[in-house]
């Protein structure tokens, strides 16, 4: 099968050779990447599903190539820029539920899909899996539902927006609508086996849809699009799904939209409202986008946004800081 026309549609940007356009020196493949961290009584493991080269010059709307380019200069990136699929696990209450599923093999060999090596590298298997929060049917995060055409997550309760299942499980909104065909090719290969076999739990409207967990509909980038927020022990956090895909540009200049948002004005108000929110309750975020582990702190920049990513910890919890005033282990007193 020839994807480059698929890919091109996507604005993913295959490598191409080092004299047209060089890959940045530090792009290689990493080991299976995983960061943990404790919201009350809840683990959440952020899952890397791997990463993808954009054209941000297609894929965003409302500013210039000239100001992508001077955005991503300031932040040490050029174009093609490297978009973070990321996906989330949360361990609570004996059940292991997945925030999306990464892109499976969407974007090709090399480009995502390595979500079941993640998985693998913290000890859970797809067969563990109890439940899977779907931000959206788009296939960057449900792809990796399925590999060969069948379930992946054989035990699993999707669940989604009602209306975005509704939407894109109707071939025949692509034509009612002028939205792209591929997405309701994808969603029907993707969600529908999950359908066919009863496993798929819609929603349709804002509450709790498992203990501690609230699902919040903010339709515009698709037209069931949400946010999930665990709360534990006075703990929060929020998976936000496709706010935001480029953070050095759509942080200091959040009126700009992407080209696969199926209603650009509202999506365009959900990131303003949205971002404006989060910074002023100081909450913390997880961005399926934003670069790996894509969770941290909005914060407010000028007429724009900030994104302060969360502290690195790696120690045991519950270990005491050390006594700096302790004589050192190593002295140059004799």
């Amino acid at each position: 099968m020839n994807l480059l026309p698929l890919l091109l549609a996507a604005a993913v940007v295959s490598v191409p050779p080092a004299a047209a356009q060089p890959a940045p020196l530090h792009a290689t493949a990493q080991v299976a990447a995983n960061y943990r961290l404790m919201i009350g009584d809840a683990r959440v493991t952020a899952l890397s599903d791997g990463t993808v080269p954009i054209d941000l010059h297609q894929l965003l709307r409302g500013t210039t190539e000239q100001r992508i380019d001077d955005l991503l200069r300031q932040n040490f990136q050029t174009n093609p820029a490297e978009a973070s699929i990321n996906a989330y696990l949360i361990e609570l209450s004996g059940r292991r539920i997945l925030v999306d599923a990464g892109a499976g093999d969407v974007f090709g060999p090399g480009n995502g899909g390595r979500l079941p090596q993640a998985l693998a590298a913290v000890g859970v298997t797809p067969g563990q899996i109890t439940d899977i929060l779907l931000t959206h049917v788009h296939s960057d995060h449900s792809g990796g539902l399925v590999r060969n055409g069948r379930m992946l997550f054989p035990n699993a309760i999707v669940h989604a927006g009602r209306p975005d299942v509704d939407f894109f499980l109707d071939a025949g909104n692509a034509k009612r609508t002028g939205y792209d065909q591929r997405y309701f090719d994808e969603a029907r290969k993707t969600l529908g086996p999950y359908v066919d076999a009863g496993r798929v739990r819609p929603f349709e409207a804002t509450g709790e849809i498992l203990p501690g967990i609230v699902a919040e509909l903010h339709p515009g980038h698709t037209p069931g699009s949400a946010f999930y927020v665990l709360t534990s022990k006075g703990e929060r956090i929020v998976f936000v799904g496709d706010i935001v895909h480029a953070a050095a540009v759509q942080l200091p200049q959040p009126t700009v939209t992407i080209t696969f948002d199926q209603d650009q004005d509202r999506a365009r108000a959900v990131r303003r409202e949205a971002l404006t929110r989060f910074a002023a309750d100081e909450v913390l975020l997880a961005a399926p986008h934003i670069a790996f582990p894509g969770i941290g702190h909005v914060t407010h920049d000028g007429a724009g946004y900030g994104w302060i990513p969360v502290e690195f910890a790696d120690r045991q919890p519950g270990s005491a800081a050390p006594d700096l005033k302790a004589k050192p282990v190593l002295s140059t007193s004799r």
